[in-house]
């Protein structure tokens, strides 16, 4: 399936709060909600624990769970999960697993230095790409950055 487009608006206000998470060394993570049309138009951060540098982790709570199962709309389904890491954007064990996303097409976007990186969009960003064989890598760039971020 194609994957769905994010708007830079969503993008930015990502990175705001990402960069506000790390400036305590935590990572952090959100939703992209968007309608049919596939196009990312709002993000939606639930309630969630970090630890501290060195001992980097993000994980959503119950009533995180609860509020991301409320958040969308008749027609809105998420089309990404976006979340930092204190370096290098990769995906782990962790975020291969993570049930979060089950509809083929999903994004999982990965921002690098606690969402410093999305300062250049998602050029420096890792973004897989869940199909039914699990998440593939799609390649970096800017044609991939191009195709998945939209202006509005």
């Amino acid at each position: 399936m194609k994957p769905g487009y994010v708007t830079t608006e969503v993008l930015e206000q990502a990175r705001v709060f990402l960069e506000d998470r790390g400036s305590y060394g935590c990572e952090g993570t959100a939703m992209i909600a968007a309608g049919p049309d596939r196009v990312g138009r709002r993000l939606v951060i639930p309630e969630q624990r970090a630890g501290q540098v060195p001992s980097c982790w993000v994980q959503v709570t119950a009533h995180g769970k609860l509020q991301l199962a409320v958040a969308l709309g008749r027609d809105e389904t998420y089309i990404a999960r976006i979340h930092s890491h204190p370096a290098e954007a990769f995906h782990s064990t962790t975020d291969d697993k993570n049930p979060g996303l089950t509809n083929h097409g999903a994004l999982s976007i990965v921002v690098p230095f606690f969402g410093l990186g999305l300062r250049r969009g998602l050029v420096s960003c890792a973004v897989y790409q869940l199909g039914p064989d699990g998440w593939r890598y799609l390649d970096a760039g800017p044609a991939r950055a191009a195709a998945l971020a939209v202006q509005e």
